[in-house]
């Protein structure tokens, strides 16, 4: 009885195709699964950070404002900037360093005496630049197709909204 080339070689192609099909396909299955596991945690960790930065922030503020020492507890920041560093790209890594040296900025100051009206601006405009720079640095980092945001949202408020409750320069004469 002669062999059926003809049946063999068509057997033999579609078994081939068929694993050659299902190895690709779990290597492409593999990479998006390990992509979105990649991004849900840049996405948890990027929101875990701007919520210590708000805290911080605020309390930093509130010290200022009421000319006291701040009460920070500066451990969950730290923890968030660390796990930060396991997660982000290099964009996003430096932005968020630009935001902890101006946090760093602003805890000197509210240690600091006297503190000015002129030093307090330029602390919070430097948190609420260095805020919008990570958020569109991460955004980017998540999805590249996102266009940057051109204002800020949350975080710092913007002076006007601050300036009426900092401290005034002293018009008296020393006596």
């Amino acid at each position: 009885m002669a062999v059926p080339w003809e049946m063999v070689i068509s057997t033999v192609g579609g078994v081939s195709a068929t694993v050659v099909g299902v190895f690709a396909g779990g290597l492409v299955g593999r990479r998006g699964q390990n992509e979105q596991w990649v991004r849900d945690n840049r996405t948890a960790t990027y929101a875990a950070f701007l919520r210590e930065f708000v805290a911080v922030e605020i309390e930093l503020r509130t010290a200022f404002l009421a000319d006291r020492p701040h009460r920070l507890e500066w451990a969950p920041w730290n923890a968030a900037l660390t796990a930060l560093s396991l997660v982000a790209t290099r964009e996003v890594a430096a932005a968020a360093a630009e935001l902890t040296g101006a946090i760093g900025r602003f805890a000197q100051l509210v240690a600091r005496s006297p503190k000015t009206r002129e030093e307090l601006r330029e602390v919070q405009e430097a948190l609420a630049a260095g805020q919008l720079q990570f958020v569109n640095a991460a955004r980017a980092s998540l999805d590249a197709s996102q266009l940057p945001l051109d204002w800020q949202l949350g975080g710092p408020p913007a002076w006007t909204a601050t300036e009426p409750y900092a401290p005034r320069p002293s018009t008296e004469e020393p006596a």
